[in-house]
């Protein structure tokens, strides 16, 4: 088994998914007492977020670029952002280090080309939505995401940063993200991807109203496929 290396904190909120779900494949996986081999450096988002506001990407990419290299001395054989967010830096992460990066948009690009889906509507930040460097990651490799309009945007976004990465859940908020899906049937969307690993914890994808793509579940897989690999 090989061992993952999660820069995870951003938020501790989605981590948690993360160790929550990267375990419990691999006890899935293995059975018995089986539990993977999984180190995370949990970050300070606070900082961090502040960064994003001030368009502080490449400070913000030297921390995480940091938080790297400190899993690579601990002996880590992969490495993983646990934030969809924070792939804009990934570039200055990956070449920090020697060690693998398994990307968020691969691993999602994969599970939407399986099952032929070619317009998803992207959920996430303002962020991810507005900035293309997730979008263009998925339609070099041929699929066109489409965003919601903007005041959808921002309303998302709030409840990301308000709410989610806080733990705080509400059902005006789960009725909020559901009419957004509802209103992509005039993008013609085919599918929706929670592109922000803290969506999930509204509700499942499978409740999504149309086929549903939780970013965190799917890099948590890739990642536990290549330690098991």
């Amino acid at each position: 088994m090989r061992t993952i290396g999660l820069i995870g904190g951003m938020s501790w909120q989605s981590s948690r998914l993360y160790y929550d779900r990267i375990n419990q494949m691999v006890a899935d996986r293995r059975g018995g007492a089986h539990s993977a081999k999984l180190i995370v450096n949990s970050l300070d988002f606070g900082p961090i977020a502040k960064m994003q506001t001030a368009g502080e990407w490449r400070e913000a990419g030297a921390v995480l670029a940091n938080a790297a290299q400190s899993l690579e001395r601990a002996g880590a054989d992969v490495i993983a952002i646990g934030a969809n967010t924070m792939h804009k830096v990934a570039q200055q992460v990956m070449a920090s280090v020697r060690l693998p990066l398994i990307h968020i948009g691969d691993s999602l690009a994969r599970e939407l080309k399986s099952d032929a889906r070619s317009r998803p509507l992207l959920l996430g930040t303002r962020y991810t939505m507005e900035d293309p460097f997730l979008i263009d990651h998925l339609g070099n490799k041929g699929i066109g995401a489409v965003t919601p309009d903007k005041a959808d945007r921002d309303a998302l976004h709030a409840i990301i940063y308000d709410q989610l990465i806080k733990g705080i859940i509400t059902d005006a908020a789960r009725d909020a993200v559901r009419a957004m899906i509802d209103r992509s049937s005039a993008k013609e969307a085919d599918s929706v991807v929670f592109a922000c690993t803290e969506i999930g914890m509204l509700f499942p994808p499978t409740e999504a109203g149309l086929p549903g793509y939780d970013t965190l579940e799917i890099h948590a897989t890739a990642l536990v496929d290549f330690s098991l690999g």
